[in-house]
């Protein structure tokens, strides 16, 4: 298809109080291309998380709309996947069944036995599993839940993944094996993805896109391209300059909102290759 996989457009989030509604996040917009990574950085309490299941068809917006494969985005879709930081695994099921939960929900395309086999053997297949597939939940170490809540996620065949701070209780090493694993899916699958993350250097290495989200109501307060190769992992100079820049910015975000004003004079940062 042409134009973009999923938009966003003018998207606003709030709850009602006493006093009166109060919005948390207002005129959210985003173009995600098929295969590319996005990356929403932003304090805590600026409606990231909520953000990320409005844009996944699971919360409805205050106002504004998504777009899926060019038509409205009103629950879940079965080409859309969701992590989340609990791998959420029913502990009464093996791993093996724990990546096919799901796909015989009502919303998901009727698959046959021999359908639905290839698609778990490839899911489990897919994030070096195959060994564990007899295994339950509580024999799993961190990383390897988390490996079987990506493989129940591949096993949907989604051209969306959104992923809510999937790694954030995982260990530096095993966080980083996972996040060289997210890339070899993504890759291999040409899925797009949306991360929610607080790790800036997350966000650098494996993000096409970086959005910072910041202020109260919360807005979109800067974006970054990121043309550079993957791995990243060396590329520590042309890095640790971007770096130092979202974090003034992120710094910036935790003060008083200054005008739209001078919030509509930032443009676009962009970070060749």
């Amino acid at each position: 298809m042409s134009g973009p996989l999923l938009e966003a457009r003018q998207i606003s989030l709030g709850y009602p109080r006493e006093q009166g509604w109060q919005t948390v996040l207002e005129g959210f917009d985003l173009q995600l291309q098929a295969g590319e990574v996005v990356s929403i950085l932003g304090p805590s309490g600026v409606g990231k998380s909520s953000l990320l299941r409005v844009l996944a068809g699971l919360q409805t917006a205050h106002a504004g709309r998504v777009h899926f494969l060019g038509e409205p985005l009103d629950g879940p879709h079965p080409r859309v996947a969701v992590a989340f930081q609990d791998p959420s695994l029913l502990p009464w099921l093996s791993l093996e069944k724990n990546v096919a939960f799901g796909l015989d929900f009502a919303r998901q395309p009727h698959l046959d036995a021999q359908e639905r086999k290839a698609r778990i053997d490839h899911a489990i297949a897919a994030v070096g599993l195959q060994h564990a597939r007899g295994q339950y939940p509580a024999q799993l170490s961190g990383g390897m839940a988390q490996r079987t809540a990506l493989a129940r996620c591949l096993a949907r065949q989604p051209q969306v993944l959104f992923l809510d701070e999937p790694f954030g209780a995982l260990d530096e090493v095993t966080r980083a094996d996972m996040q060289q694993l997210l890339l070899k899916v993504i890759a291999e699958h040409n899925t797009a993805a949306v991360l929610i993350t607080h790790d800036i250097d997350e966000a650098l290495l494996l993000s096409e896109r970086i959005l910072l989200l910041g202020h109260s109501p919360a807005r979109t307060l800067g974006e970054w391209r990121i043309d550079l190769p993957q791995p990243r992992a060396e590329l520590v100079e042309e890095l640790g300059t971007l770096r130092i820049e979202i974090l003034k910015t992120l710094r910036r975000a935790s003060r008083p909102s200054p005008p739209h004003s001078l919030l509509e004079t930032s443009e676009m940062a962009h970070v060749p290759g």
